[in-house]
This record gives structure tokens, sequence and C-alpha cells, in this order.
């Protein structure tokens, strides 16, 4: 096992990139916030009269739903773009698409395959720009992650969430946004797959020594959909040890719970008897997109 620590960084407070924007403080507010709109759905307006662009460069359930009927209950108007309605396909520049949606809309969320490019939109809004996902960030997954960590446990602090699997945008924003929150983060993946040195996190390559003791086991899928047949075949070659199943979940703590941020592919990196059963707070996790990034909007937009 090793540890890695995170670079320090400062981005302006205006966005939501990475997650590290916020302060333990603030994070702890927004998860107590998350928790009182879940209790009562309807009892907040904060972008009563808002627009609130959404653009997708990729297909999407969960951050599409959550984030349209979060906006749409908070009183605001979500309006869905896709990058091929806009003039981006046609060169027009990141800047310049910047400038104009600062001055019809109260925020800005985009899916993208760019990491550069989501920053440089940041760069130049004058509104609040959110990352929706991106290569090597999904902040506001984590965020409704330990909202749903809360909900099982309480306070949070001081207990430990272990992912298996490939050490992708997921498991980079749970470390982030897990530290600040006071969550040890370990991630468990093979030689290959994991995080790079930017993080703060317990590294391991033996998934059974990752989850002892762990109150939380946390996976994603292995095969992307850039990935061809002979990678796809790779990975799952290699990540073959690192399911989330029944036998690794009893090595954790008895409380544990499993959780995955889905598409799930029962089979590979969870097993229908965990991914359906009576241990995980999987689905709970869905919901709680809506939820935390409620929260999340009420704090950049009011």
């Amino acid at each position: 096992m090793r540890t890695r620590t995170r670079r320090d960084r400062t981005l302006p407070r205006l966005h939501f990139l990475d997650g590290t924007e916020l302060s333990s403080a603030q994070l702890t507010s927004l998860l107590d916030r998350a928790l009182a709109l879940k209790a009562a759905p309807a009892g907040s307006r904060a972008l009563d009269g808002k627009t609130v662009a959404l653009l997708f460069e990729h297909p999407s359930t969960r951050t599409r739903l959550s984030f349209e009927a979060g906006v749409f209950e908070l009183g605001g108007h979500p309006m869905i773009l896709r990058a091929n309605e806009l003039q981006l396909t046609r060169g027009e520049s990141i800047r310049d698409t910047a400038l104009v949606f600062s001055r019809h809309v109260a925020a800005i969320g985009l899916r993208t395959s760019s990491d550069e490019r989501i920053e440089e939109l940041a760069h130049y809004a004058s509104v609040p720009v959110i990352n929706m996902l991106s290569p090597r960030h999904h902040p506001c997954q984590a965020l409704a992650d330990l909202m749903t960590m809360r909900e099982a446990f309480g306070a949070i602090d001081g207990r430990v969430l272990t992912y298996v699997g490939d050490g992708n945008n997921v498991a980079r924003s749970l470390a982030l946004v897990g530290t600040l929150a006071g969550v040890t983060v370990r991630v468990a993946a093979p030689q290959g797959f994991q995080l790079e040195l930017d993080v703060e996190a317990e590294l391991f390559d033996d998934p059974e020594a990752a989850v002892d003791g762990a109150d939380a086991v946390y996976t994603d899928v292995w095969v992307s959909m850039s990935d061809d047949e002979s990678e796809a075949a790779r990975r799952r070659e290699v990540l073959a040890p690192f399911q989330l199943s029944d036998a690794l979940l009893d090595r954790a703590a008895p409380h544990a719970i499993a959780l995955h941020c889905l598409p799930a592919h029962p089979g590979e990196e969870i097993t229908e008897g965990v991914l359906y059963g009576e241990r995980q707070r999987i689905w709970d996790q869905a919901e709680n997109r809506r939820h935390a990034q409620k929260a999340l909007l009420e704090m950049l937009v009011s």
C-alpha cells in the first residue's frame, strides 16, 4: 500500500470543475442542504426565472435526468443542448461560446471529452460552470456518493471508502472530494490501471487487503464506449480479480455498503447479487445525484 498526495491548486470559486473549489466546511454545508432538499424536494425556488444550459457532448442517463429534473424542481428552465446543435461544430471558439452563453443563462453544465475544453469555458464564462463529467473528473457523482454515505452512516468523517477496479475519473473525484469530507479513500487497481500522482489516496494492488474494514466498497465499469473489442477483452481479463462480489464485500466491515455510479454490467465489475442485493445503496446513489446537484446549484447561483 502506498499513499499519494494531490498537488495544491486554486481554482475560481465561481465554478465547480473538480470539487476542490469547495472548502471542507462548504462541502459539509452542501451535503446538509442536499439531505434537506431530499426530504422536501419542492422546498426551494432558488432558480425561479433562471435558465441553466446543460451541454452534452455524449449520451447520458443519470446526469441528464438528475440535472434536468433538479433545475426544474428549483424553479428554473433546464436548456438541454448537444454539441452538434451549436456553432461549435462549425468552428466557433469556446471563448465566444462562453461569452454568448453568459449573456443568457445563470449557469452552464458541460459533459465533455476534454478537460481542457471545460477549463477554457470556465476561464471565459462570467457565470458558474459545472463539470458534469470529463475524462479526469466526475465531481457531481462524488457529491452524491458522499451524500449516500451520510444517509447510511450519519457522520462520515473517519469512514473508509474502498474503490476497486479501474482508477478512472470517478476514483479520482472520490479521492479529491472524499478527502475534503474526512473520508479515507483506498483505490485497489492492477498495474497500469492505478491513479496518477495527483490525489490523496491509499493505493493497493490487492482488492482483499483494500476492502478490509471498509465502510463502503465502490466500483465502476471496466470498458468504456471508446474501447475496441481487443482492448475490451484485455481490460476484462486484467480487471477480473477486482470484481465487486459478495465474497469481496464480506471482507469489509459488517455494516459495509456497496456503491456503483452506473451504468453497470452485471457479471463483469459487479455481480448481479451485489447489484440488486440488500447491502447495496446503488439506486439511492442514482437518486441522490439530483438532490446533491440542487444543493450545488443553490450554492453557485444564489
